[in-house]
């Protein structure tokens, strides 16, 4: 797939997973759909909206990937559970540079571009790491840090611990 268009994918993916729970109120998307504008709630979407995208990328590519089916999981693995921190790590580079965006567009356009940006990385990433050939203790590795994402993902949406990362700053 093209790196540009599944990093597009991603943006619509990140955009289903954020808007989706509001717009419906379906309680069965609160553990994997964002809740509120915490930071952790970001990191979330991204987690989960980059595992949706690559669920979808294999069954439009399952016939082209017979040979590498491991190398493409657990290269999508590896990119699931980084893609949250470098959607995080990217967010805070206005904050660092510029300050707080007093203009609701310019937090917009921020948030988009640093969304594709994020997805387009690590995509760029993940095409290397297919190719290598993972040893028996980094796909074990790899598949324990997937499953601990996922449980505090799911974990913290219900019973977020004390820490700053999980304050909705629309609350404050």
């Amino acid at each position: 797939m093209n790196i540009y268009f599944k990093a597009f994918l991603f943006l619509i993916s990140f955009s289903i997973f954020h808007f989706g729970y509001e717009l419906t109120g379906l309680g069965f998307l609160v553990p994997f759909f964002g809740i509120n504008e915490s930071v952790f709630q970001h990191l979330k979407m991204a987690f989960w909206g980059y595992l949706l995208l690559s669920i979808v990328e294999y069954f439009l590519l399952k016939k082209k990937i017979k040979q590498g089916i491991i190398n493409f999981w657990y290269s999508r693995i590896f990119t699931a559970i980084i893609i949250p921190w470098i959607v995080g790590f990217m967010w805070y580079l206005l904050p660092a540079v510029y300050g707080r965006a007093e203009s609701l567009i310019i937090d917009l356009i921020w948030a988009v571009a640093i969304t594709y940006l994020s997805g387009l990385f690590v995509i760029v990433i993940e095409k290397d790491i297919e190719k290598i050939q993972f040893s028996h203790r980094t796909k074990v590795v790899l598949f324990m840090l997937l499953i601990i994402s996922a449980f505090l993902f799911v974990g913290f949406t219900y019973k977020p611990p004390w820490i700053d990362l999980f304050i909705d700053p629309e609350a404050l």
